[in-house]
């Protein structure tokens, strides 16, 4: 996939927190596309345990200690719908090719997304297999048929999720770059007293 230098690689994030999976996505990512832009969201199908801002300086923080001159982040592109992201990702970008990147926990909620039309006529939808979430052949033939490119990234995400976080802090599943803004933060239920 480097090999298509207008490829841009979207990744958009609810962060809440990023995790070691975030972590190895990004890197992972990092290796397949020229470029990697990535940015903190509200997803309106989920209740946040930390605010917007909050997420997005945790995410800012990661990229910034991971220090790969590919990865990017940039939170103009954050919307509740990735329709819109792809809309402000054209004006920033008109001449990239488009690859939006899910989990593919995700894949088979892509149906009932704000157009799911347009946004898989906008943009390839690349698809990071996570480690207890296999990706199911329906929902690829279902988004094929309307209209989707679909690619498997050659990856293999870790199966740390955020909202596992939430319900019980696990401090071996969150990244060391973030650890100890998350613990003099007092968020997510991490405080001195769980190190």
């Amino acid at each position: 996939m480097k090999g298509n230098s207008k490829q841009l690689a979207l990744l958009g994030t609810s962060a809440d927190p990023p995790t070691n999976g975030h972590l190895a996505l990004l890197e992972g990512l990092s290796k397949l596309f020229p470029r990697v832009i990535t940015w903190a969201s509200n997803n309106p199908l989920k209740t946040h345990s930390a605010s917007l801002s909050q997420r997005q300086s945790l995410l800012e923080l990661l990229v910034k200690d991971l220090d790969i001159p590919n990865i990017e982040f940039n939170q103009s592109l954050s919307s509740p719908w990735a329709i819109k992201t792809l809309q402000i990702a054209e004006q920033l970008w008109p001449d990239a090719e488009l690859v939006l990147i899910i989990g593919s926990d995700l894949a088979p909620q892509i149906t009932h997304w704000v157009q799911p039309k347009d946004l898989l006529t906008k943009a390839r939808l690349a698809i990071a297999p996570r480690e207890g979430w296999p990706v199911d052949e329906w929902d690829l033939k279902r988004l094929k048929e309307m209209g989707g490119t679909i690619d498997l990234l050659p990856l293999n995400i870790p199966a740390t999720a955020s909202s596992s976080i939430r319900n019980k802090p696990n401090t071996s599943h969150i990244p060391k770059a973030i650890l100890q803004v998350l613990i003099k933060e007092n968020l997510y239920g991490l405080s001195k007293t769980t190190q």
